[in-house]
């Protein structure tokens, strides 16, 4: 039986890869897709949402939830999605009616499969902390949680010690980890351990496909900005790495831990805390992923890639 997905994302490049491999994956059911602000504004990550959903899957289309309106914009270092975080793509936006906020559509979800659901939040968790707070009693039906986001080592993208996703609601994702359910944390450190080269442009399916436009589009794009705006001559996709997390754990080595984040440090504002004493206080509250076989993972992403493109020809 394919396993029931809600994919709460920020897209983002890295985002919308994923949302086109999870939604043709025969191992999973994606039953609802949710739109938060992070890499883009919350209004463009709806509408990226949408536009996405609508060119890979007409057919079957998910539920959709609007991100929320009051998270505020994230001040990020440098721009790798572009403006319109696809890379400049332009696709064209598709206003869905009656769309509900995503906190809502969450929580309808997990009522309807209560503990067959689970989440993988690829952006700030902001939409999954509201729902939990309108309803504390959903925490006792999520069927489980996999979060890309945080930094095991404090070694940070946005700041010098956090990352994108727990620094733009460092509260949200403090109380989305203090939660007790099932949670596996990817950090981006651990994601940055499979570096793609250039030579994964030679290996995108080609434009003959739905999903191969998309990526012929949206890949080249990231790949230069990495080179000129970072030097790098890879390039890391965490929230592709999350997915692979989903459909094949067996890859990825854990760790049990305590872990909480900062939220009001000065110069550590959504930090990942690691308590790693010998005695510590608190009780192990997430499944941290410290290491994979890369190689392995390389091969996941790029055999997704080749069946979304056979999906959507």
């Amino acid at each position: 039986m394919a396993r029931k997905l809600i994919l709460d994302v920020d897209p983002g490049i890295d985002d919308a890869v994923a949302m086109a491999l999870a939604l043709f994956d025969p191992r999973l059911d994606v039953v609802a897709v949710t739109a938060t602000g992070g890499s883009v504004p919350p209004q463009q990550a709806t509408a990226n949402v949408q536009s996405l959903v609508t060119l890979l899957d007409p057919p079957r289309l998910p539920r959709l939830g609007a991100a929320p309106t009051d998270v505020g914009a994230v001040e990020i270092p440098w721009n790798l999605h572009g403006e319109d975080g696809l890379g400049g793509l332009d696709l064209p936006r598709v206003q869905l009616h009656g769309a509900h906020p995503s906190e809502k559509v969450i929580a309808e979800t997990l009522r309807a499969w209560p503990r067959e659901v689970t989440i993988v939040a690829l952006g700030p968790l902001t939409n999954l902390s509201r729902a939990l707070r309108r309803d504390p009693s959903l925490a006792e039906i999520v069927g489980g949680l996999i979060v890309c986001g945080g930094t095991a080592q404090a070694r940070g993208t946005v700041t010098p010690v956090a990352d994108l996703n727990f620094h733009a609601d460092p509260a949200a994702a403090r109380h989305v980890l203090g939660e007790p359910f099932a949670k596996t944390l990817l950090p981006v450190d651990t994601a940055a351990q499979v570096l793609l080269g250039f030579d994964l442009l030679e290996r995108i399916p080609d434009v003959f496909s739905r999903a191969g436009r998309l990526f012929r589009a949206i890949l080249p794009w990231a790949w230069r900005a990495q080179r000129q705006l970072l030097g790098a001559e890879s390039a890391c996709l965490p929230e592709v790495v999350a997915l692979v997390a989903a459909t094949n754990p067996e890859l990825f080595e854990r760790s049990s831990v305590a872990a909480d984040v900062e939220t009001a440090g000065e110069l550590t504002t959504g930090m990942l805390v690691v308590d790693r004493r010998q005695v510590r206080r608190a009780r192990p509250n997430v499944d941290l992923l410290t290491g994979c076989d890369t190689v392995a993972v390389k091969d996941c992403i790029l055999k997704g890639m080749a069946a979304a493109a056979a999906a959507t020809e």
